[in-house]
């Protein structure tokens, strides 16, 4: 979700107008990019701090000066985003670049998730901002329906269409025109592992279900509890539930399911929740058990797992790229104390999931088409990926931007897939089911990490949550 490529899953429903149905070669790229972040995570090495060496000509700090601004000076924006923390000041340092080479002055608004509710305040009082940063497919069509957003303006749409593959630029539109620039990526399909709890186990990074259970006896048998979850975010649970849901009943599957074409009371669907309560069910597995991970939300559970020496809170972690950030808010560096595995294969093919976040106008202006001009381009894209804990779908963004090697490696297989992904199941539903806290599917899923015995309560309660927000 929004703290926001991964099979990398896409293909959209005909309402949320995305890629064609999935070829063999999304298998064989979802393949490939399991393979490329496992064998980066057993070679790639800390400290390289630099960006990498060489920005191939770009301007100091990555950026370039690729695409051509006006001038905007007196002119003032607003952005609104979910963002927090150091992704909140990351992104605010792009938005000084904008500044700078405009004159145009911009403010960051903070957003409450869900963001529709949040801008429909904004709207109703007058006063929306410029251009929102929209985390989920539904709610740009959301936005569209409302009539909230404003298509993309000529710059704008030449800009995407030159950095971005077709079907990155397919999931920002509705209707055919184009509405979302997609700024932000996400790998939602990796496990991070403290380093040190797994030599003291003599554990080694799985690749199958059955090989991560067998290690997290060994993590649970050495002392440490194996895993960290964020439940007090429903989002970390809805994704825990697709990499093991599109592995097991597969691709089509997954896209039934994302479109509701199929019931979340589907057999498919209980024999994913049987296999993730595997997890959930062992209370010892699961850092302060249930009522303690549904306390916990997601920047601590990162940083719980990589604090504490050898006797952390969890040996391991489950979430996107994006964790980066969050460990670096410890002492802990990525490549050597956390490394990073793909999510193992429940089925025949390891699961590989992608979320973003896409930027949206509300208020047509000059300044705003520029503004989200210069988000399409690889010189804003370079300036938030070299700070790290970021991953943009911007295929001219240079790999060498990125501040260490476990990131470039994970930038890469995301661009090398092309077309071939698939995002994020939640993501795609209507925000009522699958973006809201304390509803839907996030809700639905909390209370299953607390009872994960009930798995036909679980079924029965998303499905009613579904068919009332999809209206089928």
């Amino acid at each position: 979700m929004h703290s926001t490529s991964r099979i990398i899953r896409i293909r959209r429903s005909p309402e949320h107008h995305g890629p064609p149905p999935a070829t063999r070669r999304a298998v064989r790229a979802a393949a490939a990019l399991a393979a490329g972040v496992l064998a980066v995570s057993l070679t790639a090495c800390g400290g390289d701090d630099d960006g990498g060496g060489d920005d191939k000509g770009k301007g100091s700090g990555g950026t370039g000066t690729t695409v051509t601004l006006p001038k905007l000076d007196g002119q003032t924006l607003e952005v609104a985003a979910v963002w927090t923390g150091t992704e909140q000041e990351n992104f605010k340092k792009v938005l000084a670049e904008f500044e700078k080479r405009t004159g145009a002055k911009v403010t960051f608004v903070p957003a409450q998730d869900p963001i529709i509710n949040f801008l429909g305040s904004k709207i109703a009082g007058g006063a929306p901002p410029d251009v929102a940063m929209l985390p989920q497919p539904g709610a740009i069509k959301q936005a569209v329906e409302k009539n909230w957003a404003k298509p993309l303006g000529p710059e704008a749409t030449k800009e995407l269409a030159k950095n971005y593959s077709q079907g990155w630029q397919d999931i920002g539109k509705v209707d055919g025109k184009q509405y979302g620039v997609y700024y932000k990526a996400a790998n939602k399909s990796l496990i991070w592992y403290n380093t040190q709890v797994f030599e003291n186990a003599g554990a080694s990074e799985p690749k199958t279900w059955d090989e991560l259970l067998d290690t997290a006896q060994m993590v649970y048998d050495s002392g440490v509890t194996p895993f960290s979850v964020g439940g007090a975010d429903g989002w970390t649970l809805t994704d825990w539930f697709e990499n093991i849901y599109l592995s097991q009943a597969g691709p089509e599957k997954y896209d039934q399911l994302a479109k509701h074409e199929i019931k979340w009371t589907d057999p498919s669907v209980k024999e994913a929740l049987t296999t993730l309560a595997e997890v959930w069910g062992k209370k010892d597995y699961v850092a302060g058990g249930p009522d303690g991970a549904l306390q916990t939300e997601f920047p601590a559970s990162v940083t719980q797992t990589f604090t504490g020496g050898d006797q952390p809170k969890a040996g391991m972690v489950y979430e996107g790229d994006f964790v980066q950030v969050n460990i670096g808010e410890t002492e802990a560096e990525v490549g050597t104390d956390a490394k990073v595995f793909p999510f193992p294969a429940v089925g025949d093919t390891p699961p590989v999931v992608s979320g973003g976040d896409a930027a949206v106008i509300l208020e047509d202006s000059e300044a705003a088409q520029a503004l989200v001009t210069f988000l399409a381009s690889p010189d804003a894209a370079s300036i938030q990926a070299k700070l790290g804990g970021y991953l943009s779908p911007n295929k001219n963004v240079p790999a060498s931007v990125y501040p260490n090697e476990v990131q470039r490696k994970i930038a890469e297989a995301l661009i090398d897939a092309g077309d071939d992904f698939r995002f994020d199941m939640s993501d795609q539903a209507p925000q009522a089911f699958g973006g809201t806290p304390g509803k839907g599917e996030w809700k639905a899923l909390q209370d299953f990490l607390k009872n994960p015995t009930d798995v036909a309560g679980a079924q029965a309660k998303l499905e009613a949550d579904a068919a009332a927000a999809y209206g089928n």
